[in-house]
């Protein structure tokens, strides 16, 4: 008799392979695959073909010689995604703009008024000035009208050029001057008026320009104007260059965004929450009203729409009105969110406050039907068993050293899902938004990646930089030697250390950043996530309750979260560890090894007739 048990996750499908009779249990192998689909729909089939083809060509069987299968009460959870910017910047009348081009030529701080090039010859000399190069200006061109101005006397302290000519300019000039280029819409600055420019030294930021106090001693403002410039300086901070241009007429603004308010219907009471006040403000609601029952919100929002989403997906697949999806869960994590400014003359970008929202909807296993009729049409005979989470607890009881009481966590990528069972081997378990996908989510948000793929990678591997062509500085500070020279695509650039294997980033921010922002997203997702989940099924909400945590899921096999966790949980004096499915297969399966167990004990208790 051999038997398949199949765990169908919302990002990976595994399967396990077993031989029983009736008194044994034999483990054949274990298979993977991506998902195929929505979980618990028909789709799933492709993916479950997949892992099984894995599974059986590891144990040197045929698909055709499984004679049972077994899948859990399958509860969909969909999950999604949202981040709202809650404050943005608006520049109105060209009044004061902050920009931070990748390669600004010179150093140094200038003040002074703007003038265009072409009118450089009729200035006076005892007046500062901030010069304009537009784009129909070469380089060699700009660059001998400015050395003509100089040596005429004429006071340049400063250039704003169109192109990404910056340090060409700069390299052609006898005086050194801070020069900012890539100003896309130079035409639309005020001539005239005051500007400030500052340009760091190479390894340095900007001191002045990233300090209202130091804008309003540069351009002389007054308190009023001082406190219109805080969210240019705020803007600013630890760029390497920037500049400033105050028109009389014109104002920055940072207004906040009616980003929304949701409801939490809960067992307890009811609150309705604005999000522009944070995601703590939403969280403490959440812990207030109870076990959550559903979730509403402003519709043409950012939150409402994704709500909308969420529950039309669930709507499709099983046949419900919309109005009869209920969200089961919730997560908030306050965030920084890029946005490029409103009226802004080079495309700036300017960092701003948002918080992102994971939700979820537990749907019924009424729609299973179509994925069994699947299974049974491509692979064998196949029954429905017990709940997900209570399969998962009865893989992780094969990992070796493990006894109830027994908690068990198994953060995936729409959900962190948590159990326990005591002493009278009574279970409690809960189900949580907010997992590895929106880890993935805000790293690229708050990297302005545009590319979920490559954030996906910044997740799951460490980083190194080259800084030769025989060793490359790994993020912890360890130093990796070559014998032979790197490629020349690896030199000076930030890498992605793929098991050994090292894979250029071609992004702009340097690897401290890049892991600080990545650390930060895990702890406030995975870590703060994990730690509510298994507080919901301690006994008494009391973590120094759990002595044991088996730790299961792919997630688990995370190059640091797991060691994050361990950091925070230590503090209450609990053990905590990564599984090890059946003495072998790591973290990996405790869902399909606990499916084919019940399965083959279903048998063998003669509640499954074949």
């Amino acid at each position: 008799m051999i038997v398949a048990g199949i765990d169908v996750g919302n990002s990976t499908t595994e399967v396990t392979l077993a031989e029983g009779n009736k008194n044994t249990i034999r483990f054949l192998s274990s298979g993977i695959s991506d998902t195929t689909g929505l979980k618990g729909t028909q789709d799933n089939i492709v993916g479950i073909l997949n892992a099984l083809q894995d599974a059986t060509k590891k144990s040197g069987i045929s698909i055709k010689d499984i004679d049972l299968c077994g899948i859990n009460k399958v509860s969909p959870v969909i999950g999604d995604i949202a981040v709202q910017n809650v404050t943005e910047t608006i520049i109105t009348e060209s009044s004061m703009i902050g920009h931070n081009p990748d390669t600004p030529g010179g150093c140094g701080i200038g003040v002074g008024v703007i003038v265009d090039i072409n009118l450089l010859e009729n200035i006076s000399k005892s007046q500062p000035v901030i010069v304009l190069v537009p784009s129909d200006w070469s380089f060699q061109k700009a660059a001998a009208e400015l050395q003509k101005a100089l040596k005429n006397g004429i006071n340049v302290v400063g250039a704003i050029v169109q192109n990404n000519d910056g340090v060409l300019i700069s390299n052609r000039i006898n005086k050194t001057i801070p020069i900012i280029d890539e100003v896309k819409n130079i035409e639309k600055i005020p001539k005239g008026s005051i500007a400030a420019i500052e340009v760091a030294p190479p390894g340095q930021y900007i001191r002045e320009l990233s300090n209202p106090y130091g804008i309003a001693t540069l351009l002389k403002l007054s308190p009023k104007e001082t406190k219109k410039v805080i969210p240019i300086a705020k803007s600013l901070i630890g760029k390497r260059s920037g500049v400033v241009i105050m028109a009389p007429e014109g104002e920055v603004k940072e207004k906040v965004v009616p980003a929304g308010s949701i409801t939490l219907i809960g067992k307890n009471n009811e609150i309705t929450v604005d999000v522009s006040e944070g995601a703590d403000a939403i969280m403490d609601a959440l812990s207030m009203v109870g076990d959550l029952l559903n979730v509403t919100a402003e519709k043409e929002t950012n939150i409402g729409s994704m709500l909308h989403h969420i529950r039309s997906t669930m709507a499709a697949v099983s046949g419900l009105p919309t109005n009869e999806i209920m969200i089961s869960d919730l997560y908030a994590v306050d965030t920084i969110v890029p946005l490029k400014v409103k009226g802004g003359l080079a495309n700036e970008i300017f960092m701003e406050s948002g918080v992102g929202i994971a939700a979820m909807v537990k749907s019924n296993s009424a729609f299973l039907g179509a994925l069994i009729t699947e299974i049974e049409k491509n692979i064998a005979p196949c029954c429905i068993l017990g709940d997900e989470t209570l399969m998962a607890l009865l893989g992780a009881f094969t990992t070796p050293g493990t006894d109830i009481p027994l908690a068990i966590l198994d953060v995936g990528g729409g959900s962190i899902d948590a159990a326990y069972i005591d002493h009278n081997y009574e279970v409690r378990r809960v189900n949580m938004a907010g997992a590895g996908n929106m880890v993935s989510l805000l790293i690229n948000e708050e990297l302005s990646l545009h590319n979920i793929e490559v954030a996906e990678e910044l997740k799951k591997y460490p980083l190194g930089k080259s800084e030769s062509l025989f060793h490359i500085r790994n993020e912890d500070g360890s130093i990796s030697f070559f014998k032979n020279p790197l490629r020349p695509e690896l030199f000076a650039r930030v890498l992605l250390n793929k098991n050994g294997d090292y894979i250029p980033i071609l992004i702009e921010h340097t690897m401290d950043k890049i892991r600080s922002i990545r650390r930060e997203v895990k702890y406030n997702v995975l870590v703060r996530n994990s730690i509510r989940a298994l507080k919901k099924v301690a006994p008494n909400n009391d973590l120094r309750k759990l002595e044991y945590i088996v730790m299961i899921g792919g997630s688990s096999l995370d190059f640091e979260y797991p060691h994050m966790l361990m950091e925070e949980l230590t503090k209450c004096g609990v053990v905590v560890g990564q599984g090890n499915i059946r003495g072998k297969e790591g973290p990996r399966n405790a869902v399909a090894t606990g499916l084919a167990i019940a399965l083959l004990k279903e048998i063998q208790d003669g509640k499954i007739e074949l």
